[in-house]
């Protein structure tokens, strides 16, 4: 174990980026990386027309606090830029500007500010963009509005559609909220905003055909995004093997929680991809199960584990199912080694031309088979103990964007079946509460996939014996908190 830490450490140390700041990681994605994916996008684009981006709204927490900010992930893809109240217009043809110079891309991008720098911290400004993302026609958001541009010109202005959730800063006049209230002007989007209003209706406006184009993008890895996913993925399976060690009868369910996120931390992941899942017991049949709040784990169960580090915005998801008493019974044994069987039965056709829908299929015709033999189900009987999908693309989002038809070289995705039997089921009561997901990501190469995530334990014996090694938190006791009588 303490080798494999240290070769996490080195390859968590590697520099690969643009980081000038002695406060900031040097791992980001260079600026090069966002160029060439606006030219592939510009490439994609259809004739005569211009795609039109806006960063993510910020998002009010309560009161006077806002959640912490995270980016747009398409326009963090294709600028770098994590700041808001910002917008990104790529064309496909080369604009005239006002002095006559020529350009292909503008970004009008939240201004310097020396008091609310001194609150929310630093700004890059449009100066900063400029150096720091190679975007020349860089201009604080002010200047939109000014901005003289024609879109009735274009054939098509591609941008998604706007779900009205955008709080309007009556303090700030070139916030996020009016940024889309002046595009919406100067595009002519109609109101009520259904596009188009009736069939007879003609206009440029296309909201559909956005999604599919970076879809076809974002699915593909470059080499710079595998190894950020693949550093999610360490970070997150190393955690995985902690608290596997750390694990005790009477922990909480936020305990566990909180070592896993711990352990991001400690590897300087910045976030979590996704809300954190722990569920022991019959909390593991809820599949997004996120209270955590469950205050003593019992020594019979198990406790389903589902989360994944977020490394410089690529997220990790990861699932492992282990018994809290570091021992599985021979029921939860039982149906531990079903669900592993099936992960590994689609694993053996996890390659190019496969479907996805392959995958699925392979691990749902293992589970119905084996639920029949365990007499938990009839033979062709409907039922809902497995009622997901098995594989979704991983990157930028936990379910990143991407198309769902053959899997091809380059994608990132994820195996993960599952049984869920709650109490009450239609089946012997020595299954109920139990629920076993186990999910790995993977990386389709030429011939087949890398494991990224086989440094977590997933077979049986190896569960076990992780669980019996010592654990740095074993010295690691709290004073109880005094309480007033």
């Amino acid at each position: 174990m303490q080798r494999i830490t240290i070769s996490l450490l080195l390859l968590l140390s590697g520099a690969a980026g643009m980081a000038q700041n002695p406060d900031l990681p040097n791992d980001f994605l260079s600026k090069e990386f966002h160029r060439q994916r606006r030219e592939a996008l510009r490439q994609k684009l259809p004739p005569r027309s211009v795609a039109v981006f806006f960063s993510a709204a910020v998002r009010n927490r309560s009161n006077d606090v806002d959640y912490e900010y995270h980016q747009d992930p398409d326009f963090y893809y294709l600028t770098g830029y994590k700041e808001p109240q910002s917008v990104l217009l790529i064309f496909k043809d080369k604009q005239k500007a006002p002095n006559g110079g020529l350009y292909d891309e503008i970004i009008f991008v939240q201004m310097r500010n020396e008091l609310m720098e001194m609150w929310t911290g630093r700004r890059l400004g449009e100066e900063g963009v400029k150096k720091q993302w190679g975007i020349d026609n860089a201009f604080g958001n002010k200047e939109f509005k000014r901005y003289n541009l024609d879109f009735s010109k274009f054939d098509k202005v591609l941008f998604y559609d706007f779900k009205n959730d955008v709080r309007d800063n009556p303090r700030d006049s070139s916030d996020l909220a009016d940024l889309i209230t002046q595009f919406k002007q100067k595009a002519n989007y109609p109101d009520p905003a259904r596009l188009p209003v009736n069939k007879e209706e003609k206009n440029n406006l296309d909201t559909r055909s956005l999604s599919p184009l970076m879809a076809q993008l974002r699915q593909i890895k470059s080499p710079e995004e595998v190894e950020l996913v693949r550093k999610a993925v360490l970070v997150s399976c190393q955690a995985q093997v902690e608290v596997m060690k750390a694990m005790r009868p009477g922990m909480s369910e936020l305990e566990v929680q909180g070592i896993h996120e711990f352990v991001f931390k400690k590897y300087q992941a910045e976030d979590v991809g996704y809300p954190s899942i722990v569920g022991s017991g019959h909390n593991g049949c809820i599949l997004h199960y996120e209270e955590n709040y469950k205050p003593s784990i019992e020594s019979k169960d198990l406790i389903l584990m589902d989360l994944g580090a977020e490394y410089r915005g690529y997220t990790a998801d990861i699932t492992r199912t282990i018994p809290i008493s570091g021992k599985f019974s021979p029921e939860q044994k039982q149906i531990y080694e079903l669900v592993l069987k099936a992960q590994e039965e689609a694993m053996k056709i996890c390659k190019p031309g496969t479907s996805f829908a392959d995958l699925t299929q392979a691990t749902r015709v293992t589970i119905d088979q084996g639920l029949k033999e365990l007499g938990i189900i009839k033979e062709g009987e409907k039922h809902m103990y497995y009622p997901h999908g098995c594989c979704h693309h991983i990157g930028l989002d936990v379910h990143d964007k991407g198309e769902y038809n053959q899997l091809q070289e380059g994608m990132a995705i994820t195996i993960e079946p599952g049984i869920y039997i709650p109490a009450n089921s239609n089946c012997d009561p020595k299954w109920w509460n139990i629920a076993v997901r186990i999910e790995d990501d993977y990386l389709l190469t030429k011939d087949g996939y890398d494991h990224l995530s086989a440094l977590a334990p997933r077979k049986v014996e190896d569960i076990e014996a992780t669980m019996k090694l010592p654990s740095p938190l074993d010295s690691f006791v709290l004073p109880e908190l005094p309480v007033k009588k």
